[in-house]
């Protein structure tokens, strides 16, 4: 595309949308996706399925250079951390990894995948002999269940790492991610934490480094030169004790004659908040990574990417402007908006829907469930959800209810054909969702709302505020379809004196509605409990 008609926002956003080499590739813009565990793969045996398909490509559809799949074991066996993860370990998988390679160069955009093993952290749903590790060290999923691992150990998983990579150039792969953070077993031997080894494998920073360094070496031997390898790490293991920020430059720089890109996580899991940290919702500040990424920038030969609490495309710019990273990895942002990077290079940024950062993505995977987000219903869906069909039959269709379902109903309908009417009994739109978006750490809400009311109001729906939906307006407004969505209720949990005149719900709380005075009980630890309290 020539300068006279590159896109409006492609302009406004020029570090997002320059293309960056990253060892012998051409990546087209500095916007990679970050690797997510989208359980669409078969759950017992990580085979390739279609709607695993689907999510890599909408994954590659989001407008990403680079989409990396997240967290593939490299023994499947005994490595793995979450359900649905998708295997590289047999030679039979190759054939569906190549599908995936191919829907994702649709798009113009490489593909990775991140390959781990878990270590102390692996998953005993689906035990094989216990968790290996450095040294014998309480396991996340069973305390008593770890084995230091001997030699010849080491050696079977190095060739495991080998073979994946193997199989990935075989299917078309562009890289693979070496994940070494989280204190999974590669990085469980860099950190003093976990690793209390004698040998010639433990003690100094030297030591540490050796066995992650041969992972890497064997990597690179069998990559070749056109195959690019990354790897992510934590630059802040966020625990007393952990590697220090000089002792994580020096690996980096012994790392570099191996690897091509070095993505900066952050947490490991004797940090009981670590996952707070890896995967940070609005109660943790944006950017979390971002200065760590630019201290170890300026240190180190090899290109950087960061990930943790980015949510915009400006942010994104800001954060390459600066020069604190040269990609920037975001995941959330492009599950709640699957066009996030398409639409920003061709200036519709009005369109884009706004994450809440509510981490709602990352409860489902924990329990073995394919990924779903709460402001976008088609997220984990791609398969079903297609495309949104035209109705065979044109309706006149009343929607009951303005809240986030209300809305979502109503630009459907529209979407489908429908002449389309919703009533909303308060004087604006947003329901519950608007309540919440009052307390001071909900800052991605009001973006949310004004987007959902903005978009509602321009679908070509009719909004009719001020309207209560009883039965003889509902008649005589005469639909031939109504969809409720009058949202929830509070529960008043029948307590001894709830009905007294000083007690107050969560919600009048939150809005200021009714005074709470200067001493305050807060009744329910849960997460409503939990926010009025840090909100009063």
């Amino acid at each position: 595309m020539s300068p006279a008609t590159t896109p409006p926002a492609a302009a406004n956003y020029p570090h997002v949308f320059r293309p960056i080499t990253v060892g012998a590739l051409t990546i087209k813009n500095r916007i990679q996706y970050a690797p997510v565990v989208s359980n669409h793969a078969e759950t017992l045996t990580g085979a390739f399925t279609h709607d695993l398909l689907a999510f890599v490509g909408a994954q590659a559809r989001s407008g990403a250079g680079l989409v990396t799949i997240g967290s593939s074991p490299i023994d499947f066996d005994r490595a793995r951390d979450f359900y649905g993860c998708l295997s590289v370990t047999r030679d039979t998988d190759t054939g569906g990894l190549s599908l995936l390679a191919d829907e994702v160069h649709r798009y113009g955009a490489k593909l990775s995948i991140e390959l781990t093993h878990a270590g102390a952290i692996s998953n005993f749903r689906y035990p094989n002999g216990p968790a290996f590790a450095p040294s014998v060290i309480p396991g996340i999923h069973d305390p008593a269940t770890t084995k230091q691992i001997d030699r010849d150990e080491m050696d079977e998983v190095k060739q495991h790492w080998v073979d994946c990579i193997r199989r990935l150039k075989i299917a078309g792969f562009d890289m693979a991610m070496i994940h070494a953070g989280h204190m999974n077993l590669f990085a469980s031997f860099l950190t003093p934490l976990l690793n209390h080894r004698t040998d010639e494998y433990g003690g100094t920073p030297e030591n540490r480094m050796r066995f992650p360094l041969e992972i890497l070496a064997a990597c690179r031997e069998e990559a070749g030169p056109a195959f690019g390898l990354e790897m992510r790490i934590s630059g802040d293991e966020r625990t007393e004790g952990g590697v220090s920020l000089d002792e994580r430059v020096q690996f980096l720089n012994a790392a570099a004659a191996y690897i091509d890109l070095v993505n900066i996580s952050t947490g490991g899991f004797l940090n009981p908040l670590a996952i707070a940290y890896t995967h940070p919702s609005y109660h943790l500040p944006r950017l979390l990574n971002v200065e760590t990424a630019a201290k170890i920038k300026e240190q180190i030969p090899i290109p950087v990417s960061v990930v943790g609490g980015i949510v915009t495309i400006d942010e994104a710019e800001e954060i390459l402007a600066a020069g604190k990273a040269d990609m920037v990895a975001m995941a959330k942002s492009l599950m709640a908006d699957q066009e996030l990077v398409t639409k920003a290079r061709l200036g519709r940024t009005d369109e884009i829907r706004p994450c809440l950062r509510c981490l709602d993505c990352m409860r489902h995977p924990h329990k073995g469930a394919p990924f779903r987000c709460a402001v976008n219903p088609v997220t984990g869906r791609e398969l079903q959800y297609r495309e949104i069909p035209p109705a065979r039959t044109k309706k006149r269709v009343l929607v009951v209810g303005g809240g986030p379902a209300g809305m979502m109903a109503a630009r459907t309908a529209v979407a489908r054909g429908h002449e389309v009417t919703l009533w909303e009994r308060s004087d604006r739109l947003g329901g519950r969702l608007f309540e919440c978006a009052s307390l001071p750490l909900k800052d991605t809400y009001p973006p949310y709302i004004d987007w959902a009311v903005r978009t509602t109001n321009g679908c070509g729906a009719k909004v009719v505020l001020g309207k209560e939906a009883i039965p003889e307006a509902i008649a005589e407004e005469a639909p031939d379809a109504v969809i409720v969505a009058v949202g929830a209720e509070l529960i008043m949990p029948p307590i001894d004196g709830i009905d007294l005149p000083h007690v107050v719900t969560v919600v009048d709380a939150d809005l200021g509605l009714k005074p709470v005075g200067a001493n305050v009980v807060v009744c329910g630890g849960g997460l409503s409990g939990s926010e009025c309290a840090l909100g009063l």
